[in-house]
């Protein structure tokens, strides 16, 4: 099956701090009616709480695309990346598609899936001369950006480097989810 299905969403979660809340976040998304896929970077892993999410989705996280006789599931109805790191949300603003993560991003912006991006690039990286336009091609192409310390739609900003521990502290999963909404039934 290709087809989007109403309440399928697909949670990318990239290596950086705030990848430590991965379940908080698939169980907020839970709470509001979505069933939750995790799609997580390759660098993510000494992040995740891999056990955890899989309680809370009932599924295992997805660090490889699935293999050629694998059947597919349906495509998301949404896609949040919560982290979404500089490296990925560069290789997906450039098209680019060597993780599944990264694929996933791609697809969603090729097709028009909704998709919600929680920035967590710090502020050294954030000066570099290529980043505002790889944000400015997300954007163009319907993205929205959500703030990895409220959890609520905002400007793209950076993370004060060094805080990391702060934002994973302070970082309201129920916000995002409540920013994402709940899906549409039809």
């Amino acid at each position: 099956m290709t087809n989007a299905a109403t309440d399928v969403l697909t949670l990318v979660v990239c290596g950086a701090p705030l990848a430590a809340r991965a379940s908080d976040v698939a169980a907020a998304l839970g709470a509001i009616g979505w069933t939750v896929t995790v799609v997580a970077s390759p660098a993510s892993q000494g992040w995740l709480d891999v056990d955890a999410i899989q309680v809370v989705t009932g599924r295992p996280v997805l660090f490889e695309q699935r293999d050629a006789h694998q059947a597919s599931g349906p495509r998301p109805a949404a896609v949040v990346a919560c982290p979404l790191t500089m490296n990925t949300a560069s290789k997906a603003g450039t098209a680019i598609m060597d993780t599944y993560a990264a694929g996933v991003l791609v697809d969603a912006l090729a097709v028009g899936t909704p998709l919600t991006l929680v920035l967590m690039v710090s502020d050294r990286l954030w000066r570099h001369p290529a980043w505002l336009g790889h944000l400015a091609t997300l954007g163009k192409a319907g993205a929205r950006f959500v703030s990895p310390t409220t959890g609520l739609v905002s400007e793209p900003e950076p993370v004060r480097s060094g805080t990391g521990p702060e934002v994973v502290a302070g970082f309201d999963p129920a916000a995002l989810a409540r920013t994402v909404g709940a899906p549409r039934r039809s």
